[in-house]
């Protein structure tokens, strides 16, 4: 079967190349699906997109037109794709339902610390020969409070890096994760984590029942100088709120690897345009705001696992199995 894979970053090309050789024809392409990409998926059976691509309802229709069947998602995310539209039109969708959970929990940890011990100040300033401390005084993590908002393999692997930190940790979560409680992890109410934790960190999927959960009540709550990570769905923060609460100066820092409103945004330069967006145009003005490009997950460790796991989707798909993966099952 031959497979049309979108928005393929450089590095990630050869990794998925290497594990589809020998099994199935793929030709990558850089440029992301959206309706006006739609031509290039034309006589595809099966299509591999990434989180960025936009499957709403007109371009399931174009692909369903062009002959697309199966729709393979390269991420755990899927709140890009009308599955109910898919689903009315015959499409298999399926997705990668877990990959390294280390390289999102080390990746949150390295916002944290990087704005706790104000890294990027640091390194700019010796770039120009200035080597004063001034401003960049941070605290050790040792002791004070974390919360892990959402404790399934990402929270459990960020947890455990917590407690190598020897710090006090909250948990939130729909459901006890015993990994966690044997870490040292006290589950509590979602609003005492941010009442009290030192740092708070994201790791639930964005649904109807998380869209902004955090807000301006729950940012409110927070100490004046915690630290806030999101690498998880952009949309679980509250950005006009979020930059509301940094104008009257307050949370010691904030580290964003995903934002609710990246599409078309992230994983494109965007360096000789002007920035539309306001909100996030004015998050980077500030010096304790942290925003990367939605790179958590990108390590030779998670993208092999990635790359495997779409090819287990192509093979599924063929021999009609349906696996913790699939969104969308074959019809008859």
């Amino acid at each position: 079967m031959e497979i049309l894979a979108t928005g393929v970053q450089r590095d990630e090309r050869p990794l998925l190349e290497a594990a589809f050789a020998g099994r199935h024809d793929i030709r990558c392409l850089e440029t992301f699906l959206t309706a006006d990409t739609l031509p290039l998926a034309a006589g595809y059976e099966g299509v591999s997109t990434s989180v960025n691509a936009v499957l709403d309802a007109p371009v399931l229709e174009g692909l369903v037109r062009g002959g697309t069947r199966l729709i393979i998602q390269r991420s755990t995310g899927y709140n890009n794709i009308d599955l109910a539209h898919a689903e009315r039109l015959g499409m298999t969708v399926a997705r990668v339902a877990h990959y390294s959970p280390y390289a999102v929990a080390e990746f949150a940890w390295t916002l944290a610390s990087a704005l706790n011990r104000r890294i990027v100040r640091a390194a700019s300033r010796t770039r120009d020969f200035d080597f004063r401390l001034d401003g960049l005084l941070g605290r050790d993590f040792h002791g004070r409070t974390v919360g892990v908002i959402g404790t399934g393999k990402i929270g459990t692997a960020f947890t455990g890096i917590a407690r190598g930190y020897g710090m006090r940790i909250l948990g939130w979560d729909i459901a006890v994760n015993d990994a966690c409680t044997e870490l040292g992890m006290e589950y509590v109410e979602l609003d005492r984590i941010f009442r009290e934790a030192d740092v708070i960190s994201l790791h639930v999927p964005l649904m109807p029942s998380t869209h902004h959960l955090v807000g301006a009540r729950r940012l409110a709550a927070m100490k004046d100088d915690a630290i806030l990570i999101n690498s998880s769905r952009g949309g679980l923060i509250d950005s006009a709120a979020l930059v509301e609460t940094l104008r009257e100066g307050r949370l010691g820092g904030v580290g964003l690897d995903v934002y609710e409103e990246e599409a078309g945004v992230f994983f494109y330069d965007k360096s000789l345009e002007v920035m539309t967006d306001d909100t996030l145009a004015r998050l980077l003005t500030f010096s304790h705001v942290l925003i990367t490009s939605h790179q958590a997950y990108y390590t030779v460790d998670a993208v092999e696992e990635i790359a495997a796991a779409t090819v287990r989707n192509v093979d599924d798909y063929l021999a009609g199995r349906i696996t913790e993966c699939t969104l969308i099952p074959k019809g008859p």
